[in-house]
């Protein structure tokens, strides 16, 4: 297991796991929080990269339980704004050096405690349904913010909540769209250079943490409130977003 000490190993695992459970059964957007903490111990890029097939995997073994149980026509318009939101991410990260990806990824972890603590609280009202244009520019912001850091989901969410659909049609739609969303990633990473031998090698050891984290959080869905799993995810996100934020601007 050359190129990554046995921390990382254990980090990598942790992250798949987590990112299986919040993939597999609760659909906030939360399983970034996988590649936040992984990029404290390596490069953002690798971060990414390591975390990019997971996550497709997830989605692979998601997908079935919640089949056809997605809001199709809030699917295709989420996922037309998407691609363009992938293309930017992408000459965003061609150009921009590692501790700007670096510092985005902080922020968004700490837009996104911001917004879901905001939320809890009543602060953030979601009034009637989302327009059509809405959605587009909902796709392309998770499209964008998906591809630099794996955090789709919060744009995705607001658009969702809008048109409140049910728990399980949420879950199954923001399934479906980050299935198709990693699908086109995936393109633009082996070009950019983002994947390797070594996270390649990386992601089958840890890969069948993801798998175990997705059976949870399927399985969890239907049993589990989502306080306590997002509790200690927005103590996570905070914490790790702050670090990053810190180490791009020192």
């Amino acid at each position: 297991m050359a190129g990554f000490g046995w921390d990382v190993y254990a980090i990598g695992a942790l992250a798949a796991c987590f990112a299986g459970i919040s993939k597999g059964g609760f659909g906030s957007g939360a399983a970034f929080a996988g590649a936040t903490i992984l990029a404290l111990f390596v490069a953002p890029g690798v971060a990414l990269g390591i975390m990019l097939p997971l996550l497709m995997l997830i989605d692979l073994a998601t997908l079935r339980p919640y089949w056809r149980q997605w809001s199709w026509p809030d699917a295709r318009l989420l996922v037309l704004g998407a691609l363009p939101g992938v293309a930017l991410g992408a000459l965003f990260y061609s150009v921009a050096p590692q501790e700007a990806v670096r510092l985005l990824i902080g922020a968004v972890a700490l837009a996104f405690v911001a917004w879901q603590l905001a939320a809890r609280a009543g602060l953030v009202k979601i009034g009637r349904a989302m327009p059509a244009w809405a959605g587009g520019l909902s796709g392309v912001v998770a499209g964008f913010t998906s591809f630099v850091s794996h955090a789709g989901g919060p744009p995705v969410a607001i658009y969702l909540l809008s048109r409140r659909v049910g728990k399980t049609a949420f879950q199954a739609t923001t399934v479906l769209v980050f299935g198709l969303v990693n699908l086109a990633k995936l393109g633009p990473y082996v070009a950019l250079g983002i994947f390797s031998r070594e996270t390649l090698l990386f992601d089958l050891a840890v890969a069948p943490f993801a798998l175990l984290g997705a059976f949870l959080g399927v399985r969890a869905h239907r049993l589990v409130p989502e306080r306590t799993f997002f509790t200690i995810t927005y103590v996570l996100l905070t914490v790790t977003g702050s670090k990053l934020i810190w180490d791009a601007l020192a």
